[in-house]
């Protein structure tokens, strides 16, 4: 995993797992990697892993069964899709309607250019 110098590693870990969560490798009460297995497969220090998952929990997005393993929250999609909705609301938004301002671009524009990607998105996974 490559790493951005802006944000701590163990928030980078974080999206990690909002990412396998929203396009669903990781489902509702489906068993998900261990710290170990995590922390080899991110190329991080255990620790880091650890606070991960701590993270997590304290989100209610992940839960331990003792002895068993972590596992995604009854309704772990729907505590992502806030959560993700909410930053991208807050830090995103108002950094891209700062930029349509200043480059006079449009929502219909923007609406456009969204429609011409899903598009390609759509052919692309037939």
């Amino acid at each position: 995993m490559d790493f951005d110098n802006s944000k701590p590693i163990y928030l980078q870990i974080v999206d990690f797992f909002y990412e396998n969560i929203l396009i669903r490798r990781w489902q509702d009460n489906e068993r998900i990697p261990s710290v170990r297995e995590i922390a080899v497969m991110v190329e991080v220090n255990p620790n880091t892993a650890i606070r991960a998952f701590t993270h997590l929990q304290e989100q209610e997005v992940i839960y331990n069964k003792r002895g068993i393993g972590y596992f995604v929250s009854e309704n772990g999609y729907g505590k992502v899709l806030n959560i993700k909705k909410k930053e991208f609301m807050g830090e995103v938004l108002p950094d891209v309607f700062k930029k349509m301002r200043l480059l006079d671009i449009s929502f219909e524009e923007v609406r456009h250019a969204f429609d011409q990607q899903k598009n390609e998105t759509d052919h692309e996974k037939k």
